[in-house]
């Protein structure tokens, strides 16, 4: 080993001794402080402090935006649902440094230090101007082999436990602490050393990634553990399209001591770095003609929405709360729409977020078996999330929303321009009607539609996560799902299909996905992503209706018709009756009413779930993942509202036995009809991967609709106004030589 290696070797190994450290520390010896890191640090707990808002000048009356050096240390809540501030943190952190639990010098650590959102009908109630309710928070710790739930009175400094020590199966989502700690724990191991060296790697070239093992009743019993791969970096960034296939190491979560080394892959070569890399400057390309003009959406009077307070958003008929969250990413809560004709403000959501995400991959051979991730319950969407980057991943015209959290030793730092907000027009039409000439009557009128969109963007390793809430101005609410980043491939010896092994019946040997380059396969896999939507239409007392589409056959003579459809309404009354496959030959609208107010015509007021494209889990109900992710065995499932119940896979993912989820509660069989309740709903792909997401994956979509049913009096964008030229500028173009 060279001597710029052995210095890189010994570097990592100091790391790995400052980061195992740090996750140990107890409270009273760590510092009080606010993380702040500039970009280029090298901590993942760590973002800069820009809270940038659109530079645009204010328009009057409307709140300042943040400066770019806002440090969060001066902010104060001022609702009910505002996240716990730097104060509210670095306070929780003191209360808990001097209580019974963290001064017994057991190794503990935070998992999760969040606000404990008051009771819904105090939120309800509250109006601004208001006293805000005691402000709390809820407090996921581990001490010693022990999980305990807390909550930590702000004020008064009391601690309540419930629960404690939890006796259920499963573990707390990862901290960011762990993680980094797994990616260097297999190199303080002389056996991991020897392996990766007597392959003729340098240890420097290489990099290993932590990977949630499920829960299978061996291995994974009575220990937090956790599974490890590795990639060789040499040559390319992106190290995930290099994997050292068949090598996979067990380590103990807590004593962050390897178990067991698994080396099955030696005969596989480990792909080569060529076309693998996907950054821009090292892409440019020379064909001029197939380069794309920047395009921008300007706003020549400023934008239309406003963010009072650091979290309530305010545009057009539309105000709702919105906050980052370690676990779900965003919260959006308190969603209601001013009514144009009666002039109300009604309610019609009071929390929605990504309840789990859950992502099987379709090999089970003893290198890919365990991969059946819970990408919230397990590593933190929220965690998860980058800071994203102007004008590509939002654009000129947005505002960032920065996250607060805590690290495992209760310090707070901030997630950076984690979340943006902006209006979009894509070019799209709101309403249209255009009169034939035959009728003699000269009418066009068309309307723009203009949204409003919250994106967030989540990096869960390989894979990135696009999540918008698009709010449109005739009352619907679109909730899409993006997926890009980079497949988790798998090594293998073949550089071409016509190598693959055929048996006596000319049958090809099993590959689990998609021969993609030379040596690399894309191992086919599913994503199901649940949202969790407490509908309170119109107040918190709603019906789920199931409206069927059925084929009614006509009476003998009745008229020239043989068949026709009709709806038939169905309330459902019990849980197992909101439990909702779909199908496309049982076509069905999914209203969430309110049975206690009415149009002026009679009908209830409503809003439906409009499915789009999806996918349903075709695995074993009692495969040990669809146990733990029994979830997503139904596309919708209602249930009455229960605080406790909010994570489909349970409050404790990690290594659960899947005794704790929405399937189970939903079993039950409550009562549902004229309750608060909420809708949960799978959004699902099947991903059975091809060349063109070699080496990055270009976005696929999906997504799916709350759409008013019968809310409004009327179509409730009537009165809005077309562009006229006057409205918007004209900007001139340069003019580019051929």
């Amino acid at each position: 080993m060279d001597q710029k290696n052995f210095f890189r070797l010994i570097f990592l190994i100091v790391t790995a001794g400052f980061i195992i450290s740090f996750t140990s520390t107890n409270f009273p010896h760590a510092p009080t402080r606010l993380l702040n890191c500039t970009d280029s640090s090298s901590s993942s707990l760590c973002a800069s402090r820009n809270f940038l808002f659109n530079k645009q000048q204010p328009r009057p009356n409307n709140p300042k935006p943040k400066t770019k050096n806002h440090d969060h240390v001066s902010d104060t809540p001022n609702h009910p649902l505002d996240p716990l501030t730097v104060v509210e943190i670095n306070k929780v952190r003191s209360i808990l440094s001097s209580h019974a639990l963290f001064t017994s010098g057991t190794p503990h650590a935070l998992h999760t230090v969040v606000l404990e959102e008051p009771d819904k009908n105090l939120v309800r109630h509250w109006e601004k101007g208001n006293p805000l309710p005691p402000r709390k928070a809820s407090v996921i710790a581990r001490v010693g082999p022990d999980t305990h739930v807390l909550t930590v009175d702000i004020s008064t400094g009391r601690v309540d436990s419930e629960n404690s020590p939890v006796s259920v199966s499963g573990y707390p989502m990862m901290t960011i602490e762990e993680m980094n700690a797994m990616t260097v724990a297999p190199f303080a191991n002389a056996d991991f050393n020897r392996t990766i060296i007597s392959r003729g790697i340098n240890l420097t070239d290489v990099i290993c990634f932590p990977i949630s093992c499920g829960w299978f009743g061996n291995k994974e019993e009575n220990a937090r553990v956790i599974k490890s791969q590795c990639f060789l970096t040499q040559g390319t960034p992106n190290f995930y399209m290099r994997p050292i296939e068949g090598l996979t190491i067990l380590i103990d979560l807590d004593t962050k001591q390897v178990i067991e080394i698994s080396d099955t892959g030696r005969a596989i070569p480990i792909p080569g770095s060529t076309n693998t890399d996907y950054r821009f400057e090292k892409l440019v390309t020379t064909d001029k003609t197939r380069l794309l003009n920047p395009i921008s959406i300007e706003q020549p009077r400023g934008p239309s929405f406003v963010i009072e307070d650091n979290h309530l958003v305010k545009w057009a008929n539309w105000e709702f709360h919105l906050k980052p969250d370690p676990r779900a990413g965003v919260v959006i809560s308190r969603v209601r729409v001013h009514d144009p004709d009666t002039q109300e403000t009604r309610d019609v959501m009071y929390k929605g977020f990504v309840s789990e995400l859950f992502v099987p991959y379709m090999d089970p051979s003893d290198a890919w078996y365990f991969k059946t991730y819970m990408d919230a319950g397990e590593y933190g969407f929220g965690l998860q999330a980058m800071p994203l980057v102007p004008l590509n991943d939002c654009p000129r015209n947005a505002a960032y929303m920065d996250g607060v959290f805590a690290a495992a030793d209760g310090t707070p730092f901030v997630r950076e321009n984690m979340v943006c907000i902006f209006e979009s027009y894509a070019g799209d039409i709101g309403w249209r009607h255009s009169e034939s000439p035959i009728t003699g009557i000269p009418i066009r009128e068309v309307r723009p539609k203009v949204t409003l969109v919250v994106r967030m963007a989540a990096s869960v390793g390989n894979y990135d996560y696009i999540i918008d809430y698009e709010f449109q101005t005739d009352g619907l609410i679109k909730a899409k799902v993006g997926l890009s980043g980079i497949l988790m491939v798998k090594g293998t010896p073949y550089q071409n299909k016509n190598q693959v092994e055929k048996d006596k019946d000319g049958n090809e040997e099993e590959l689990h996905g998609t021969l993609l380059s030379e040596n690399v396969i894309g191992v086919i896999h599913d994503h199901y992503v649940t949202f969790y939507l407490d509908l309170d239409v119109d107040g918190p007392d709603n019906s789920f209706v199931k409206v069927n589409l059925k084929r009614q056959e006509t009476e003998p003579g009745e008229s020239p018709r043989k068949s026709y459809l009709k709806a038939v309404r169905n309330i459902a009354k019990t849980e197992k009756d909101g439990q909702i496959k779909l199908s496309l030959y049982d076509p069905s609208e999914f209203h969430v009413i309110n049975s206690g107010k009415t149009t002026r015509v009679g009908n209830p007021t409503g809003y439906k779930v409009v499915p789009r494209t999806t996918a349903a889990s075709l695995l074993d109900h009692d495969d040990p993942p669809q146990k733990r992710g029994a979830f997503t065995n139904n596309q919708i499932w209602v249930t009455p509202y229960n605080k406790s119940e909010q994570w489909a896979g349970g409050l404790f993912t990690y290594q659960s036995h899947g005794d704790d989820t929405l399937a189970v509660w939903s079993d039950r069989d409550r009562d549902i009809e004229n309750k608060d309740i909420v809708v949960w709903y799978t959004l699902g792909f099947h991903h059975i991967p091809c060349q063109e997401d070699f080496p990055i994956m270009p976005t696929v979509s999906s997504s799916f609709d709350l759409k008013p049913v019968n809310f409004f009096e009327r179509n409730p964008i009537l009165r809005a106004a077309p562009n006229f030229e006057h409205d918007l500028p004209v900007c001139g173009v340069q003019s580019v030589s051929a």
